[in-house]
């Protein structure tokens, strides 16, 4: 079957109604580079058209921009794939910090087109708010360098829909990438407000994270409807987030070609309106 297509917010693009996320290509875990380039290939056969990736998909900061690479080698000459990346985030021996100051937003805006090798960045998103940066002033960095023409669209991670209202009035925000999956509902609300505005949503860890994808269908309810659909439990989640909104875009990362396969195969699964209710109450179990 052919993956459906949906619009990037409105940038105006449209790509494959399903993603991929290159996280799992680059850090701890990862496959050998021709694996990783032999996934995003099998994601390219399979429809999928749009690749997230970030500065900070590395093991550490000697080796930044390492994701933001691989892709670049992966989609050399395929023009219908695009590229968003990210900055704001650091990783000082490995680990995850924040850095949303104007001149690190500025350099590693210009190490990214470097390592994508392009004159500008079709989707660049402010990764996460640093609490020592004021917001406004990161994102007007991240303005400033569209004004240049070093980013062609801007997109934000990991905010609240008070920090969007607030990015708004400094930049048009193209999309919006917060964790988002059938045990996560946190970021409902900013869903909601991206829906009104004709904001993209883009929700990362959409089968909850790397390290619980393999396990979601230990959750007897989804394993169940899995099984009346002939699906496996990570299509049934996607599908889910498909049918939530129709400006989600849901960006499965994954470190083999089998995965991203089986993650393309929930476009055109259609769930019941029953269905999705009971689906819809795995996060209310959770919680409880």
């Amino acid at each position: 079957m052919t993956m459906q297509q949906r619009r990037l917010g409105s940038t105006g693009i449209i790509v494959g109604e399903i993603g991929m996320g290159g996280m799992p290509l680059s850090v701890n875990g990862r496959p050998t580079e021709e694996d990783g380039i032999r996934t995003v290939h099998a994601a390219l056969e399979q429809g999928i058209t749009l690749f997230d990736t970030a500065d900070s998909y590395c093991l550490n900061s000697t080796e930044s921009g390492h994701n933001e690479r691989l892709l670049a080698k992966a989609l050399h000459n395929r023009p219908e794939a695009v590229i968003a990346t990210k900055g704001g985030h650091v990783r000082p021996d490995g680990r995850w910090e924040t850095d949303g100051r104007p001149e690190h937003l500025r350099q590693a805006c210009e190490d990214s087109l470097r390592a994508l090798g392009v004159e500008a960045i079709t989707l660049y998103q402010f990764h996460r708010p640093d609490p020592k940066v004021p917001f406004a002033e990161s994102v007007g960095t991240v303005a400033e360098l569209q004004r240049e023409g070093k980013i062609v669209h801007v997109g934000l991670s990991n905010v609240s829909v008070a920090q969007l209202e607030e990015a708004r009035e400094i930049v048009t925000v193209a999309s919006v990438q917060n964790r988002m999956n059938l045990f996560d509902h946190s970021s409902i609300p900013v869903l909601k407000r991206c829906e009104e505005l004709g904001i993209a949503f883009l929700p990362y860890s959409p089968l909850n994270g790397m390290g619980n994808a393999q396990g979601i269908g230990s959750n007897e309810m989804l394993s169940r409807i899995a099984k009346s659909y002939d699906a496996s439990p990570q299509q049934i989640a996607i599908a889910w987030l498909l049918q939530l909104s129709p400006i989600i875009l849901p960006i499965p990362g994954a470190s083999k070609a089998v995965n991203i396969v089986n993650c393309a195969g929930a476009s055109n699964l259609k769930l019941s309106d029953e269905d999705v209710a009971e689906l819809n109450g795995i996060a209310a179990q959770i919680t409880a």
